[in-house]
């Protein structure tokens, strides 16, 4: 277990029956750029079973934080899920990923696209004060099929734009979208679809995707990642990867959990 720190549970939410989040302490040698991930886990009879998460929390905070789903027969998410203050999780020591800004080229935009627990990777890039430096705006798109499942509306909207660090960068730069494909709600359909619409462009009354100026994040289920890369791709933005900076970057480590 050398390549594991063991860290303890500080708090347990459950946004629905299906999502739930939770924070740990963090060992001050962990080390992670905004947009990674690590794996985490249980050990489950003196052996670890663990799974790849994003880490939610900011790059500079001193507790880490997770996003996950609930599945039932999950061989770890059946345990997470029964969590409490005080428990014992493991974390490995390295984190990684293509979702960080440096596997893009300098851009106007950064659109950040998730679905579901999607959206994990992308709460610690807009907390990230080095993203509002390097573009102009911010748009995070969060897509899921329930109102209930649009997890951390409030902290996007009210906690984060009255932070003593970003608060000022928040309000004048991050624009938040959510979508929902099931539930009456102010904005409704797949992300996708309100792209190739233009009714997102419309709404938040900036330009269409263009690859000369926007950069995309994508993190989410395989049908949003397919039809993103798809729909990017047909429009002419090239796909960047570790040492390799273009103007889309996508999580392939996993698919919505």
């Amino acid at each position: 277990m050398s390549n594991f720190n063991q860290e303890s549970v500080l708090s347990v939410h459950h946004w629905t029956d299906n999502l739930f989040s939770f924070t740990t302490t963090r060992n001050p040698s962990f080390r992670f750029r905004s947009g990674e991930f690590t794996m985490i886990g249980l050990e489950v009879e003196h052996r670890p079973l663990l799974r790849a998460y994003s880490v939610a929390s900011a790059h500079y905070e001193d507790r880490l934080e997770f996003f996950s789903i609930k599945v039932p027969d999950g061989p770890l998410t059946s345990r997470l899920q029964h969590l409490k203050e005080g428990d014992e999780i493991i974390v490995s020591r390295k984190a990684t990923g293509t979702l960080v800004i440096d596997n893009l080229e300098d851009g106007r935009n950064l659109y950040l696209i998730g679905t579901g627990t999607g959206l994990a990777p992308f709460l610690s890039v807009i907390k990230d004060p080095e993203v509002y430096e390097r573009f102009e705006k911010v748009v995070l798109l969060h897509g899921c099929r329930r109102v209930a499942e649009l997890a951390y509306g409030e902290m996007i909207t009210e906690k984060l734009p009255n932070d003593e660090l970003l608060g000022e960068l928040v309000r004048r730069q991050l624009i938040y979208y959510p979508t929902v494909t099931r539930d009456p709600f102010r904005n409704r359909g797949r992300i996708t679809d309100l792209i190739m619409s233009g009714k997102l462009f419309a709404d938040i009354d900036l330009p269409d995707l263009e690859p000369q100026h926007d950069r995309v994040m994508i993190c989410g289920s395989p049908a949003l990642v397919r039809d993103s890369r798809e729909l990017l791709v047909g429009k002419g933005f090239v796909e960047g990867n570790h040492g390799e900076p273009a103007q889309f970057v996508v999580e392939k480590a996993f698919a919505e959990r």
